[in-house]
């Protein structure tokens, strides 16, 4: 008898709960991790399993719930101590990497660092600018010295539904900030998923692959886009020195780069349904209708 895949997700954030329906539309047992209980208990009304886990609530009887696991994915990213999963219950899943067909890390395109607006790839160097981006490649270098190596989706800025630049001009937070030259990618939330479907069904174990569209673009081009979308006025362009940004806002300007995705192309077979934010924004819009 053909044993049932059965996913154990730590972190069943905005992507991998699409990813979880996804695969159990296919059949999959999907176990997930949540910190929130409302949240725990939303995602059971799915069909989903789910099981309260965090840095502060590791998880009792971990060996039992990955026991039948076929495959496993980390969405939680590294806080100031590391990487939380790994850290708490790393030992148990090099325990269980003998059994998984396959093992998956979330990951950013944040680990190659600033290039002044030039192209990256996967064999790029990775010189992560700040402190994020350095936990980050601890963090992969972590995933992929277990057993069983993980595969690095190394992720663009993502939106899909409910979270783009419409709902960003809609709720009145929208700003175009101008600095010349400065570009950055994106990636569909369903594109990430059929990215992560693709891997699965064509595992190569410690690859890595970058997550991202056809069109690295100026981020006051992609509002002025969505308002116009909505027919809405786009708000005033204001230099990036004259900007009042959060830290955190700020930080996101300090790498510029081209982020190439030739690799999840030609290795995965992978045609992006929204290969530029036109197409998702444009389809986001459509879908509401």
């Amino acid at each position: 008898m053909t044993q049932q895949p059965h996913l154990f997700c730590f972190g069943l954030g905005y992507t991998a709960m699409a990813l979880a329906g996804a695969l159990a539309e296919r059949g999959w047992r999907v176990t997930g991790t949540c910190r929130d209980p409302s949240h725990a208990e939303a995602a059971r009304r799915r069909g989903l399993e789910i099981v309260i886990f965090d840095r502060d609530h590791p998880i009792a009887e971990i060996d039992r719930h990955l026991a039948d696991a076929t495959h496993l994915l980390s969405s939680v990213p590294p806080d100031e101590r590391g990487d939380p999963v790994l850290d708490l219950h790393g030992a148990a899943i090099a325990r269980a990497a003998p059994r998984l067909q396959w093992i998956g890390y979330l990951s950013t395109t944040g680990v190659y660092g600033d290039r002044n607006g030039d192209w990256v790839d996967e064999s790029s160097a990775l010189t992560p600018s700040g402190e994020r981006g350095r936990r980050r490649v601890a963090a992969e270098t972590a995933w992929r010295g277990l057993p069983l190596p993980a595969h690095l989706f190394r992720l663009a800025g993502i939106y899909g539904p409910g979270r783009s630049a419409l709902d960003t001009v809609r709720s009145g937070k929208a700003r175009r900030v101008l600095k010349p030259g400065q570009v950055f990618s994106r990636i569909h939330r369903d594109d990430i998923v059929q990215v992560l479907l693709a891997s699965i069904a064509q595992p190569h174990a410690g690859a890595a692959y970058n997550v991202c569209d056809d069109d690295a673009a100026d981020p006051a081009e992609v509002i002025s886009y969505a308002c116009k979308l909505l027919n809405v006025a786009p708000p005033p362009a204001v230099p990036f020195a004259e900007a009042q940004l959060s830290p955190m806002a700020r930080s996101f300007y300090d790498d510029n780069k081209r982020v190439r995705n030739d690799r999840i192309k030609r290795e995965l077979g992978v045609v992006l349904k929204y290969p530029n934010y036109r197409t998702g924004l444009n389809a986001l819009l459509a879908a509401e209708s």
